[in-house]
């Protein structure tokens, strides 16, 4: 082992999403790939390994830690106009050759990557909760690389979080398993998942699989988790029209509140092929999000560009209640309650 990847592992503690088989083998529930791991083994992540019969989980660090509009998640549903402090570690359990945080998320996957570990932040989740008061954060939310694999690290935080009044999120893939989410669920509020594409043969390019994310979806949202739904759009990967309605469609399945977004995408890191995403292909997915009947659909990175997409609009009456451009609110009119102020109709979402 080289010493690198020595002090990586130092930063770790024993993890709770863990089966014991009876072969002494573990097997991992933080995610659907539910790796079974022999003594010395790692997971598909690399960052969750079986050492002496215990399962290691990173832990007591971050690799990344900003504070940001909670609307550059993206959530427009939760708490609209207020910040978040994002922390992140390191490592993925997908390997998506578009990723726009790959320098941390593939950091043991792929060589053009070296994170060293002087680089990382160790703290604990009491600092973290002391830095977001003192920032004046609203939320607590773990993103830039995969929080699944993290999930023991972000439960530790989000503990401390909710005992200050903070509210907490997770920014994720969404490859899931059902265990992990119950595991999340006292501690979480809100939960942003990408649906990368509806085609199966995309997430086993990407490493996943599209019914655990899927069944993901409908489960966050049954258990009362404030689910958003992102899909990048990408020309030629997973833009056509059919596409975008089969996405549409399965979310308007699960209910016509959940907030879809769609994005566009900038060549980064492996996927330098395709344009970024043309304005008029975002109108064009938007529509069919609300021929759907989605009741709020966005269109994101491409601030100025995509009309009436980026705000929130009563579904009832039509009145504009929260109005953005970009990460930014210009102007929220909800009441306290979260309720439109001409019609009443609840809106939605998080708003306290």
């Amino acid at each position: 082992m080289s010493e690198r990847q020595a002090l990586l592992d130092e930063m770790t503690a024993d993890g709770e999403l863990v089966e014991r088989l009876e072969d002494g083998r573990l097997r991992c529930t933080a995610c659907a790939h539910r790796c079974t791991l022999a003594e010395g083994r790692r997971g598909i992540c690399e960052v969750r390994f079986h050492r002496q019969g215990q399962l290691r989980v990173p832990y007591g660090y971050v690799a990344a830690l900003h504070v940001d509009p909670i609307e550059k998640k993206p959530f427009n549903h939760l708490l609209p106009g207020r910040t978040a402090l994002t922390f992140g570690m390191l490592g993925c359990d997908f390997h998506c050759d578009f990723c726009q945080n790959w320098q941390i998320s593939q950091e043991y996957c792929d060589p053009l990557n070296g994170v060293s570990p002087a680089l990382l932040q160790r703290t604990s989740p009491q600092e973290l909760v002391r830095a977001a008061v003192r920032a004046g954060a609203a939320a607590l939310i773990s993103s830039y690389n995969e929080p699944l694999i993290t999930s023991e690290w972000a439960a530790a935080v989000f503990r401390e979080a909710k005992a200050a009044g903070l509210r907490t999120a997770f920014v994720s893939n969404g490859h899931a398993t059902p265990e992990v989410l119950v595991y999340l669920r006292p501690h979480l509020d809100a939960y942003k998942i990408d649906l990368k594409s509806m085609q199966e043969r995309r997430y086993r390019e990407m490493g996943g699989k599209l019914q655990a994310v899927l069944d993901s979806i409908a489960q966050a949202h049954a258990m009362g988790l404030w689910v958003e739904v992102v899909t990048l759009v990408i020309p030629g990967f997973n833009d056509s029209p059919e596409e975008l309605w089969e996405a549409a469609r399965t979310l308007r399945a699960l209910s016509a509140d959940i907030p879809w977004h769609v994005t566009a995408f900038h060549p980064d890191y492996h996927h330098t092929q395709a344009e970024p995403t043309p304005a008029a292909l975002l109108q064009q997915a938007a529509e069919i999000g609300q021929e759907a009947g989605l009741h709020y659909v966005y269109a994101g990175n491409r601030p100025g560009r995509v009309g009436s997409l980026e705000n929130t609009y009563c579904p009832q009456c039509a009145l504009p209640l929260v109005q953005r451009r970009g990460f930014y609110v210009l102007e929220n009119v909800l009441t306290p309650q979260g309720k439109c102020p001409r019609c009443g109709t609840a809106i939605a979402g998080i708003w306290s």
